[in-house]
């Protein structure tokens, strides 16, 4: 059985979130701290073998109306730098709102400064995870 990761990239920080063996829900999560695009992406080659990774799930941001701007190609390109480095099937997710949402689930748990910026990444990668693992189970 293999498992699915999902992925928030960032300029400094980088959410990884892997599923369960079911592909049903989270199982973990972790941040890469990395300024540097290909040691982040060292470190998810890394992830995947360690945790039998099958597919890998991008967030893209898109703005509110559903274009793409900047941010949206720089995603598209490390994507493409990610499936060339893994071999893995790269599918790329809308994921409008997901960092908003993640601050929002931290500040009802009470993690704010240093904690909450060293988990907010975490967080976003796990929704983006769930809303594709939500959508395959349709």
């Amino acid at each position: 059985m293999t498992k699915i990761m999902g992925i928030d990239y960032g300029d400094a920080r980088t959410g990884v979130a892997i599923s369960d063996l079911l592909c049903s829900i989270v199982g973990s999560t972790a941040v890469i701290n990395s300024h540097n695009t290909e040691k982040a992406i060292m470190d998810i080659v890394r992830l995947a073998r360690e945790n039998n990774v099958s597919q890998i799930v991008v967030g893209l941001p898109k703005n509110m109306d559903g274009t793409e701007g900047p941010r949206a190609q720089l995603c598209r390109e490390f994507a493409e730098k990610l499936r060339e480095a893994t071999g893995l099937e790269i599918v790329m997710w809308d994921e409008r709102r997901t960092t908003v949402e993640a601050h929002n689930i931290l500040s009802q748990h009470n993690y704010h400064g240093k904690k909450r910026k060293n988990t907010v990444d975490a967080v976003a990668a796990a929704l983006i995870l769930e809303g594709y693992l939500a959508f395959r189970s349709r």
